[in-house]
């Protein structure tokens, strides 16, 4: 295993494979792992709770940015569109 995939590991995608859900879950996944770094981080004692908090509200903050400009979710029940 190299260190790459160590530090950032990746999961599977099984949802409708369009360009932005694959885009959004590649942030999405992006998120979960500085989260569990600024988490661990705080925990031992290297980052403040309060400067925890900032970094991942920031962090929040630029995952629902990117969810609303590649407009994932907005209408969750359309079929998607056929290739013709």
């Amino acid at each position: 295993m190299d260190k790459q995939a160590f530090l950032y590991p990746r999961s599977r995608y099984y949802g409708t494979v369009k360009l932005e859900n694959l885009a959004f879950d590649a942030n999405l996944q992006d998120f979960a792992t500085q989260v569990s770094y600024i988490t661990a981080l705080q925990t031992n004692g290297k980052l403040s709770p309060l400067e925890a908090y900032g970094k991942i509200k920031g962090l929040w903050h630029a995952l629902k940015s990117s969810k609303k400009t590649l407009g994932v979710g907005e209408n969750p029940f359309q079929a998607p569109e056929m290739p013709q």
